[in-house]
């Protein structure tokens, strides 16, 4: 049934609320912030569709258009627009009282309507500017929102028309045609759009940027910022765009030229703060030809009184600060400040306790280069023809990468303290106890074996390894709730599977061993296994085939990979230093680039990341550096290849580190 709308003007107060209004119980739709852009609309210019009333008591209600009613509500209620009153006039269409559709109505005009399409909306908004002249900050007071939201609509809108015809005829996506405003010349985004279309393959956003990138740099990127001021200086051309920040700086050449400038620059002022004796610049690091430089690094030297008084105070305040970033409720941004000061911290200490020694200030040198976005430093470098073999090394002499260092460790090699040693110790000693809870034949062969050889064997105990003497084991550990939880979840999967009847405490002891000797021998062996595991096994490191040939032999016929029962998380990685990890990743798990892109981030970061690392190495591992992700663990802690393991060392690593990666950022 068709209806016969009447128009009729009506003032603000006569309006109110209808029942009938599908929206009528939405109130987060009449928000301010919702109807924030429609209130500049109508107060710039006018009501442009009636609202659809019908009668109420002397009153009309509001079928559909309560968004517009909210809006006029909220420009009578604003002190400063005096064009809108209790009795302006609004032009409406009358429902009759006899209308038996009122909800259906109010449906319809909320769901019929179709949504703008993007690219009619960025055109609108150029031809605003373009035909009606108006500007970004009038459009912006029109449709009640921000000037640099209006310029970033003008900005697709100002597209080159082919490669907006083509998002409309649907050739290309929206987003890729929203990609080709990253440069504001229509010239340059046509020839790209050119070259990308004829190679007659998929065009998407990214490819758009990068060929894009090649055609000038935007004043926004750090790049950009880094080389602005000097490049207007030089008066370089400049491509303009409405938003400031996306003007692009077209003379690659002089930016290059500039960057260049600045790069040695850096590279001379670090030369003179260490001492070094040359230095160089390079816009690209080439890992290839960097390969043939020699890396050294710092000594430890004796500090006097002053700079000890200070190391001591920054170790305090690390202590402290470390206590701090336990809490857990901490806000992101505090959190990521403590650990930014953390860092600066433990580089203050590192410039306190290490220098160069003579002989390597005399040869060495730092290159400057531009990687991740800002200038890095690779400082320590020694050249080619510089470099000194070394005397003993295999193939009669290793060009230096750590010469001059006096045995003492290089700054980002691992040296596990001796709090963290003892900590390693515990988590092995309960993963190895996981494992004998899952032999139990073994493992009762070894308790029945140990408890016979004390006695039987004259001199020494054969291992001091195991404690069977009915009597746990007291395992200390800093962060017992941060480790890795799988050989507990083991261990207590082991002892569900017990059969326990026999220990009914109600009994008295010799009625539990009367049960205790009916059970079956399997049975048994899970008891002696359990018991001999769980509670008493020591903390320990991988045992020594001579110290120990017994566990040495038995760790590897039930543990050959500590990895099954183990696995390093974030909360192990949080107590390394930041080029602890970035050795770690670099140098034992092959991801160089990685290291690489993770040098100039916050240590939380790469804690991050390697946390998720771990936790399922990534689908683009390559098989090598899968192999290694999914089998690392500090070396101490592998039962395989354990040879030259001393348990009882103060310090664990093979002294040698490669030529680094990783370098201070400027």
């Amino acid at each position: 049934m068709t209806h016969a709308f009447t128009s009729i003007s009506l003032t603000i107060a006569d309006l109110v609320d209808h029942p009938a209004n599908v929206r009528i119980n939405s109130g987060e739709t009449y928000e301010p912030d919702a109807i924030a852009h429609l209130k500049a609309s109508i107060g710039t210019l006018g009501l442009l569709q009636p609202l659809l009333v019908q009668e109420q008591d002397g009153k009309y209600g509001v079928l559909a258009g309560r968004r517009r009613q909210a809006a006029l509500l909220a420009l009578l209620a604003d002190k400063s627009v005096k064009e809108f009153t209790k009795k302006t006039n609004i032009d409406c269409r009358l429902v009759p009282d006899d209308c038996d559709v009122t909800t259906a109505l109010s449906l319809a005009e909320n769901i019929t309507q179709v949504p703008m399409n993007a690219i009619d909306e960025f055109e609108a908004f150029a031809r605003m500017m373009e035909v009606d002249g108006q500007t970004p900050e009038t459009i912006a007071s029109t449709f009640g929102t921000t000037v640099a939201a209006v310029k970033g609509r003008l900005r697709y809108g100002l597209i080159h028309p082919d490669i907006r015809a083509a998002a409309r005829a649907k050739d290309i996506t929206l987003d890729a045609m929203k990609a080709f405003a990253d440069h504001p010349s229509q010239d340059a985004q046509k020839e790209v759009f050119d070259a990308l279309t004829s190679e007659d393959r998929y065009l998407n956003a990214y490819s758009v940027r990068q060929a894009l990138k090649r055609r000038g740099i935007q004043a926004s990127d750090e790049l950009g910022v880094l080389v602005r001021e000097e490049y207007d200086a030089r008066d370089g051309a400049i491509a303009a765009d409405l938003l400031e920040e996306h003007s692009v700086l077209e003379d690659a050449a002089l930016v290059e030229t500039i960057l260049l400038e600045k790069l040695q620059q850096a590279a001379e002022d670090s030369r003179a703060k260490f001492g070094f004796a040359w230095a160089d610049a390079t816009v690209s690091y080439d890992h290839e030809v960097m390969s043939a430089y020699g890396r050294v690094y710092p000594s430890q030297v004796d500090m006097d009184d002053e700079a000890q008084a200070r190391a001591d105070e920054i170790a305090e305040e690390i202590e402290a600060l470390e206590k701090e970033m336990e809490d857990d409720d901490m806000e992101q941004d505090a959190n990521d400040a403590l650990y930014d000061r953390v860092d600066a911290l433990e580089t203050e200490i590192r410039d306190l306790q290490e220098a160069y020694s003579t002989e390597i200030l005399e040869r060495a040198g730092v290159m400057a280069s531009w990687s991740n976005n800002r200038i890095t430093l690779h400082v320590g470098l020694i050249r080619p023809e510089d470099r000194v073999a070394q005397p003993g090394a295999a193939g009669g002499g290793n060009e230096d990468s750590t010469a001059g260092n006096d045995d003492k460790p290089a700054s980002d090699e691992i040296v596990y303290s001796a709090a963290l040693q003892d900590d390693f110790k515990t988590e092995r000693a309960m993963a190895l106890g996981a494992a004998m809870a899952m032999n139990p034949e073994a493992t009762l062969d070894l308790t029945l074996f140990k408890l016979v050889t004390d006695v039987l064997h004259s001199g020494m105990t054969i291992t001091y390894a195991i404690k069977v003497d009915a009597r746990k084991e007291y395992r200390a550990h800093a962060k017992m709730d941060e480790i890795d939880s799988t050989s507990l979840e083991q261990v207590a999967a082991a002892h569900d599977k017990l059969d326990l009847d026999w220990l009914d405490d109600t009994r008295p002891p010799a009625e539990q061993f009367e049960a205790f000797r009916a059970l079956a021998q399997a049975e048994k062996a899970k008891l002696v296994a359990y018991a001999t595991a769980a509670s008493t096994t020591q903390p320990c490191f991988a045992r020594h085939p001579e110290r120990d040939g017994l566990m040495h032999a038995f760790e590897q016929e039930i543990m050959p990979d500590i990895r099954a029962h183990w696995a390093p998380n974030g909360a192990l990685f949080n107590r390394f230093k930041k080029a602890w990890l970035l050795n770690i990743l670099s140098k034992e798990l092959g991801l160089v680039q990685e290291a690489v892109t993770l040098a100039s981030s916050s240590k939380k970061e790469i804690v991050a990341f390697l946390d998720k690392l771990f936790a399922e190495p990534f689908a683009t591992l390559t098989d090598s550096q899968r192999m290694a992700v999914e089998s690392w663990c500090p070396p101490m802690m592998q039962t395989a290849d354990v040879n030259d393991v001393d348990e009882d060392a103060d310090e664990v690593g093979d002294g040698h580190v490669e030529p680094a990666e990783m370098d201070q950022a400027a």
